[in-house]
């Protein structure tokens, strides 16, 4: 069985658009600062940081300091519980795609 927790803390932490839109920024680079992502994304260098931290909670970012920045980068395996959770329910779609393909033929033989 799927974790619940785990689940839930990444579904919740993606369920922001403005949060989602930061992961996928960090998802695009390899890491990247809180000032970086505050540039151009009209959001307050506060509201990126409350951002990241949901996200960082929810294990979909990790940072690494250095100095007097903080680099965030994408965790992969953050993800794990959403691919879980999607995966659970491949067999719903699987077996509708198979009944489909099987009116497909009767109709068009």
């Amino acid at each position: 069985m799927i974790e619940t927790v785990a689940i839930n803390a990444v579904m919740r932490s993606l369920a922001d658009p403005t949060r989602r839109a930061v992961f996928e920024r960090i998802v695009d680079t390899d890491e990247i600062t809180v000032a970086e992502l505050t540039r151009g994304s009209g959001v307050t260098q506060g509201a990126i940081s409350q951002h990241l931290k949901s996200l960082k909670q929810a294990g979909l970012v990790i940072e690494r300091p250095e100095g007097r920045n903080v680099y965030y980068r994408a965790e992969p395996a953050g993800l794990a519980p959403l691919v879980d959770w999607m995966s659970h329910y491949g067999v719903f779609w699987r077996e509708r795609f198979a009944n489909l393909r099987t009116v497909l033929k009767e109709i068009d033989p």
